[in-house]
């Protein structure tokens, strides 16, 4: 009988938990044969013996359950300039000072204790070093894991005597760890690698193992707090014992963990508070935890030096060096935010040279200022202005700075042309918005122009065609790059066009007349595939934007019997779009965005309050369009609509609606009844757009139609 390692079935037949197990293993109460990578062999011969062996033991010494495995907390290792004690100061501050707080961004994150006080916000994490990063993986990752199956791993992990040499006992062994220990180190972090190269877990499974060993050699490590150097001659008397890290399985499924340079990274993402906790001083952190850098990483580099410290060149801080304020500077200038808050201390000149602050408070305040109104607090909480303090002892500050042109974020179109979008209307629609909203309904998305551009971070995009639901979630989780490159694989799989690289000469075409006859056939090809595919995965959902790309006027359609339908288009993946699809994408990571795809009646509301704000722009009842062929919208569904808004306006929730009175002719009367009724509850704005030009089948362009935007502020 052969089973797996942590096979419920076969400890259900010992009649043992699994904890015990292992300690009986761990105290060589019990023993199992393994294999050369250290995997216990099951058979009916080893059961049997198994079985036996415990009912001796159990007569004449009764098997006591061991002790559950141990947990740990995100604040449980060692970290300079961990601020987890100062979390309430930071956190107080904040509900305090900051309005409208949905996306809190951790540029500098470290343990990630700051960002564990704000985990009821979608977060965005960043460091710099990898140890920090897969941290926030396990800590911070939307990613669901299997609880039962860490604790299992943890348990075998805690139980293995491994006696073979690995990377960790050939070069660290009597150092920072035992020789022992490090042989355990070695053999535990290949073992992760192997379980997540051989899918037997998931990314955020093997961050939260990852760290369960990182926090555990902190336990032990033979140092003074970091990994400078080791205490040469010391006793080893601690050994290794993994914790279970009592990560949430329920994080907001928006929450982003980037490992990479912060001023670069803020030149992509956004959000309502960003929180910067730089290096203060020349201490560089890669020198000081190379050790777990390298463990975590696991990519074996060779070892140098006294503290037998790896290539750390790439990731030295400019915030550790005489060009910190520099840095600085350039930091603050592409962030986009409502509010920055900076944490820095004011040991100016107090301590020894490498001790010292490399940013002054006047550079501080300067640099600040030019973003926003800037308040500064001590740990005491009081405030005091530029210029006026008269700090002595050694403190802590906040440098709160509320941002002044935050409403004025760049507006980015989508990479989706869906009929009636309103990115041209947007200078006229947004100005019309109100700045106090925590969450943004669009209710109608479409392809989530005005959603993506809303005046919060906090947006659920809301649309009966669950193919967008499912397009804009793929471009939400998949990394990025791999986005752009599934994409080229499908454009070069099929042969068509792609004249970012290659120009229209290459392909006998011209931008005027298009590309439709060069990619005609493959587009065919391309269409028939993806009709005939059943496998909704990510890369169904790439190819469907493919698909629109390369499709008439880059819009979608589907036939009664769910096919892609369009014909092939005038253009391709060409360099605007691949920019559109890329600030897209950078948007999308950044904000708390939420898709759905309900019928608006039955989209859930009970928690919409006076800080929600509904955006509403339904298929037009007196116009044509994709959406609206097949009786997709009636005037039954306007009537329900129109009491819908109603009964959102008794609740006190503000609403914005889009829509025509007049088109081609034609007069929306029930609409027209509603305003009427309305009249000093409602107010109608007049917009300045005609869709004459959007649609290539109506003879008459001249017709006038009326955009009308009606809300109820």
């Amino acid at each position: 009988m052969a089973t797996a390692l942590t096979s419920n079935a076969v400890l259900k037949e010992l009649n043992l938990s699994r904890s015990t197990f292992y300690y009986l293993l761990k105290n060589n109460l019990i023993s199992v044969q393994t294999t050369e990578s250290g995997r216990y062999v099951w058979d009916e011969e080893t059961i049997e013996n198994l079985k036996t062996l415990l009912a001796e033991r159990t007569e004449s010494e009764p098997i006591i359950e061991a002790p559950k495995t141990k947990t740990t907390k995100i604040n449980n290792r060692r970290y300079l300039g961990n601020k987890y004690k100062l979390l309430d100061f930071i956190k107080g501050t904040v509900e305090k000072e900051c309005k409208g707080i949905t996306t809190v961004a951790d540029i500098f994150a470290g343990t990630g204790s700051v960002a564990s006080a704000f985990s009821d916000k979608k977060l965005i994490t960043n460091d710099l070093l990898y140890f920090n990063h897969v941290c926030h993986i396990a800590w911070f990752g939307a990613e669901k894991y299997d609880e039962e199956k860490i604790e299992n791993l943890i348990c075998y992990y805690n139980a293995i005597k491994p006696n073979e040499e690995n990377y960790m006992s050939l070069n660290f062994a009597d150092t920072f760890f035992s020789l022992e220990d490090c042989r355990k180190i070695g053999f535990i972090r290949e073992d992760i690698e192997i379980n997540y190269k051989e899918k037997k877990i998931n990314t955020r499974e093997r961050a939260i193992l990852i760290t369960s060993l990182l926090y555990a050699m902190d336990k032990i490590a033979n140092t003074c707090g970091h990994y400078d150097a080791y205490i040469k001659g010391a006793s080893f008397d601690k050994h290794l014992e993994l914790s279970i890290p009592l990560a949430s399985n329920n994080n907001n499924e928006n929450n982003q963990c980037y490992n990479e340079d912060s001023n670069q990274l803020v030149e992509r993402i956004e959000a309502d508070l960003v929180y910067i906790d730089p290096p203060y001083n020349s201490r560089q952190y890669c020198d000081a935890y190379h050790l777990l850098e390298n463990v975590a990483k696991w990519e074996k580099p060779e070892v140098k030096g006294v503290a037998l410290k790896m290539d750390r060149t790439s990731l030295k801080s400019d915030y550790c060096t005489s060009s910190a304020t520099r840095a600085f500077e350039d930091l603050i200038s592409k962030i986009t935010a409502k509010y920055i808050l900076l944490s820095y201390n004011n040991m100016a000149e107090k301590g020894n040279g490498r001790s010292n602050a490399k940013i002054s408070d006047d550079d501080i305040m300067r640099i600040l200022s030019r973003k926003g109104k800037v308040k500064v607090f001590s740990e005491d909480y009081k405030a005091f202005s530029a210029g006026k303090s008269n700090i002595t002892d050694n403190q802590e500050r906040l440098f709160l700075c509320e941002c002044y042109d935050y409403s004025q974020k760049e507006v980015i179109q989508s990479p989706l042309n869906y009929t009636g979008g309103k990115f041209k209307l947007l200078p006229q629609i947004l100005p019309h918005f109100p700045q106090d909203v925590e969450c943004f309904i669009d209710l109608f998305c479409g392809g989530g122009n005005v959603g993506i551009n809303a005046p919060c971070n906090k947006v659920i995009f809301n649309d009966n065609n669950s193919l967008l639901r499912f397009v804009f979630g793929t471009f939400k989780n998949m990394d990025k790059q791999a986005t752009f490159e599934l994409i080229d694989n499908i454009i070069e799989k099929y042969g068509l066009s792609n004249t970012e690289k290659y120009g229209y000469e290459y392909y006998g075409c011209n931008s005027a007349e298009g590309l439709a006859k060069y990619n005609s056939e493959a587009f065919l090809k391309l269409r028939e595939d993806f009709n005939r595919n059943t496998n909704l995965d990510y890369n169904y959902y790439i190819t469907l934007f493919v698909l629109i790309v390369y499709a008439f006027n880059n819009q979608i359609r589907f036939n009664r019997k769910g096919e892609f339908n369009l014909p092939v288009g005038k253009r391709d993946f060409n360099k605007k779009m691949r920019e559109k699809l890329s600030s897209f994408i950078d948007r999308l990571k950044s904000g708390d965005y939420k898709f759905e795809s309900y019928d608006f009646r039955e989209l859930p509301n009970k928690d919409w309050n006076d800080k929600t704000f509904v955006y509403v722009d339904p298929p037009y009842l007196i116009t044509c369009a994709t959406y609206n062929e097949q009786d997709g919208w009636n005037e039954t569904l306007e009537k329900e609509l129109l009491n819908y808004l109603d009964n959102l306006h008794e609740r006190g929730i503000r609403f914005a609606l889009s829509n025509v009175l007049h088109s081609k002719g034609k007069e929306n009367k029930i609409l027209i009844e509603w305003i009427n009724n309305n009249i000093g509850k409602y107010r109608v704005i007049y917009l300045d757009y005609t869709y004459s030009n959007s649609n290539y089948q109506t003879k008459d362009r001249t017709s006038k139609t009326d955009e009308v935007l009606i809300v109820n502020y």
